[in-house]
């Protein structure tokens, strides 16, 4: 499982067994990307607020979560 599209295929398809594999997998690369896209925010300006308002969470969770990195 290695493409985006055969991830998501497989965590909405009949098997199990491939599905939570796939979710997991999905879970991985969206805290990666997460990781980035706020390190890109903060070397760009952006406030905890800004960052928190994007990602739906609140600016202490936002804070508590990226803060140290």
């Amino acid at each position: 499982m290695d493409s985006q599209q055969t991830l998501v295929g497989a965590a909405a398809g009949d098997d199990p067994q491939q599905g939570l594999r796939a979710v997991r997998a999905l879970r991985e690369l969206a805290d990666r990307l997460e990781v980035l896209q706020v390190r890109r925010a903060r070397s760009l300006g952006w406030s905890w607020e800004q960052i928190a308002s994007a990602l739906g969470v609140s600016k202490q969770a936002a804070h508590k979560k990226h803060g140290k990195a």
